[in-house]
């Protein structure tokens, strides 16, 4: 499976607004976590199994609680059993069939 997700703090007492302490602290367990990962302007995809990859968004969420009074998650999934190695295969057969068209 692909997870994305996005995950922020609020009440965080910054005049600014600014959130990227946290989110760096969020990216920083889903890169140690060692599952294969991508991290956007906005979201963050990460693929494994079921259990491993929520115990990882889990971590992730916890540790931006720590930067705020609350914490927000936004989450897709695709569930694709039997398949691996999706994070970038998706992306390469999107590209095939945009040079398809030319």
């Amino acid at each position: 499976m692909i997870v994305a997700f996005s995950v922020a703090p609020s009440g965080t007492g910054n005049a600014d607004g600014s959130v990227h302490d946290a989110v760096a602290a969020a990216v920083r367990i889903v890169r140690e976590s060692g599952l294969p990962n991508r991290t956007s302007s906005m979201f963050t995809e990460i693929e494994g199994e079921w259990d491993e990859v929520f115990a990882v968004v889990k971590a992730a969420t916890e540790a931006v609680g720590a930067y705020g009074s609350r914490v927000s998650l936004v989450l897709k999934a695709d569930i694709r059993p039997g398949y691996t190695g999706e994070l970038d295969g998706k992306l390469e057969r999107f590209e095939q069939a945009l040079s398809n068209e030319d």
